[in-house]
């Protein structure tokens, strides 16, 4: 931690001195919660920090406590993970020094280095498609393909979950974000529930009348190469179709699940990717593949300029709406506790909410029948807005898959609602009877 390194320093500047002291506090605190977690003792208030939700987190857990449920073994699981990382958040916020520091930053970095690969050749399928850009517009048959392949690159994009792959060799995460097609086409028997031909057809009815703005809105989830993968995808919506003008993409306002995106994040992804020395060669980047990313970012790059690329946090508000996402609620609640975001999201065109703790949120984390149809597990989000959830398997929750797979997965594959293995594609456009 850079605490550590501050004291190997040898330094004798008062400031110096105090954010040594101030880390070494952090350290301590977070040394003492991982003895009360492992003892099961019961969850703490969060002190009053001056960030945001504290009363609301508070209250959540003053009802546990009434109901016996208020200890690390026994809170509901949703409410136990968020809270954990709130209260972590409590113990920076409180630090006159190390109010702003991520300390997962450094982590989250060296995986994105990692992807170097597959970055490069994600760039140059795009300067191809770039040379082809008249031909698509006019080539709906080709246009679907491609769409297909932007939503498999962008459900596995999740499998560098830093949450849950903290062990992963450098060839391991390759081998994971591999996007060739043939690659694709072997993971498409993982897709358990698969709704890319009616998010298409929904897409392609779209048609927003010229001059108007079709937004879409990506709820993100992980840091680095996924991240790298959102931003293609819009790239592809918004450049090489007629469906989307504008995409506006949902952070967290704080280190959030180790590896989600911050805004910090966002824009020192487009940085890194822009740094000629972010990237350390391989075999197989070439000059001509870095020129092809360069060209891709700087277009990114004039999009936010624009206003045709858009954090949520620059929309009107946008601090209030993107609190909801580190709030310790499922999605059901969105409308009364975060009507000012809900508002914001029934205007879009099309929400993906990628990862697997969107996911989780969207369907209440319960442990639903698999028969149990998205509509139904969405609960009073359904319909509020088209939803496209882009989730590789990494906890129990999981609807929408007939019994049959269910029980011959069960039968053939012990871990596959939770070891990444397996993904889901669901999607339910917006109620249109209002």
């Amino acid at each position: 931690m850079e605490s550590q390194a501050l004291a190997n320093s040898g330094s004798t500047d008062p400031a110096i001195q105090l954010k040594i002291e101030e880390g070494n506090g952090i350290i301590a605190k977070a040394s003492h919660l991982k003895y009360r977690m492992a003892r099961d003792q019961e969850l703490e208030m969060i002190p009053e920090d001056g960030e945001f939700y504290v009363h609301e987190y508070n209250s959540e857990l003053e009802k546990l406590s009434q109901a016996g449920k208020n200890t690390w073994f026994t809170a509901p699981w949703l409410y136990a993970e968020c809270y954990l990382y709130r209260l972590f958040r409590s113990y920076f916020k409180q630090s006159t020094l190390w109010t702003d520091f991520d300390p997962f930053y450094a982590k989250k970095e060296e995986t994105f280095r990692s992807s170097v690969t597959a970055i490069h050749q994600i760039a140059t399928t795009m300067h191809e498609l770039e040379t082809e850009k008249d031909k698509l517009v006019d080539d709906p048959d080709k246009l679907s393909v491609l769409f297909k392949e932007m939503v498999q690159m962008c459900l596995w994009g999740n499998a560098t979950d830093l949450s849950l792959l903290t062990h992963l060799t450098p060839s391991d995460i390759e081998h994971l974000q591999t996007v060739g097609r043939e690659a694709q086409q072997a993971r498409k028997e993982f897709i358990l529930k698969d709704d890319q031909d009616a998010v298409w057809e929904y897409v392609e009815s779209l048609k927003p009348p010229a001059g108007t703005v079709a937004r879409c809105d990506f709820v993100l989830d992980n840091a680095g190469f996924e991240l790298f993968t959102d931003l293609v995808f819009a790239d592809f919506l918004v450049t090489h179709t007629l469906y989307f003008s504008e995409v506006v993409f949902h952070p967290k306002l704080f280190p959030w699940f180790v590896s989600d995106v911050t805004p910090t994040d966002f824009y020192q992804t487009i940085e890194s990717l822009l740094s000629p020395t972010f990237f350390n060669a391989t075999m197989e980047t070439t000059p001509e593949s870095a020129h092809h990313l360069k060209e891709m970012v700087e277009r990114w790059r004039r999009y936010l300029e624009q206003g045709i690329f858009r954090l949520s946090t620059a929309v009107e508000d946008g601090h209030k709406k993107t609190q909801f996402w580190t709030g310790p609620w499922p999605c059901w609640y969105m409308e009364d506790k975060a009507n000012s975001l809900w508002r914001f999201l029934t205007e879009s065109g099309l929400v993906i909410f990628k990862g697997d703790l969107n996911y989780r949120k969207s369907t209440g984390d319960v442990k639903w029948p698999a028969t149990t149809s998205f509509a139904t597990a969405l609960g009073p989000l359904a319909g509020s807005f088209s939803l496209l959830s882009l989730r590789t398997n990494k906890a129990d929750v999981v609807v929408g898959i007939s019994q049959g797979v269910a029980d011959d997965l069960d039968e053939k594959d012990k871990g596959w609602r939770v070891n990444g293995k397996y993904a889901l594609v669901s999607f339910l456009p917006k109620d249109r009877r209002e």
